[in-house]
């Protein structure tokens, strides 16, 4: 007689394969590493190519969002793509990306604090009256000039 029923072992080898193959279907932490194919990860030379190029690759959209801060476009996202790339090979860069998820989840949870919302309101608000006079007064003053009609 078995101490375990059939039914439990096979509830359990899944989970095991799970952790052997670095699938992490079941919710939990994932599994740091490369997620190269497994004929890549065969070859040493092979997998420091892959890896050179994953780097590359990853570089080439990190310094394009690095341009895009100062002129339009949306740098951080971009950056934030660039290391996503860098994760799929980089131990280093799965942590740093981790470490960014869970600080902008917690500074969203922040923002919906029903003090902080009401807070943002209110110096929204004043900013938008002050920037309000400020302009009522340059008007008032110096009438709307368009820049391409000034005399000199």
């Amino acid at each position: 007689m078995n101490a375990e029923s059939d039914e439990r072992q096979e509830a359990v080898a899944p989970a095991a394969a799970d952790v052997a193959t670095g699938d992490d279907s079941r919710g939990g932490e994932p599994i740091f590493g490369s997620r190269a194919p497994q004929f890549i990860k065969r070859s040493r030379t092979l997998h420091l190519s892959w890896q050179v190029g994953v780097f590359v690759v990853g570089l080439a959209v990190v310094v394009a969002g690095i341009i895009m801060l100062p002129l339009p476009g949306p740098g951080w996202l971009v950056i934030f793509g660039g290391m996503a790339i860098w994760a799929t090979e980089f131990v280093w860069a799965q942590l740093v990306l981790r470490w960014t998820k869970r600080k902008v989840t917690e500074a969203a949870q922040r923002a919906r604090d029903p003090r902080v919302r009401k807070r943002n309101l209110i110096l929204t608000t004043i900013a938008v009256v002050i920037c309000a006079a400020a302009i009522s007064v340059y008007v008032w003053k110096f009438g709307i000039v368009m820049p391409w009609k000034i005399k000199e």
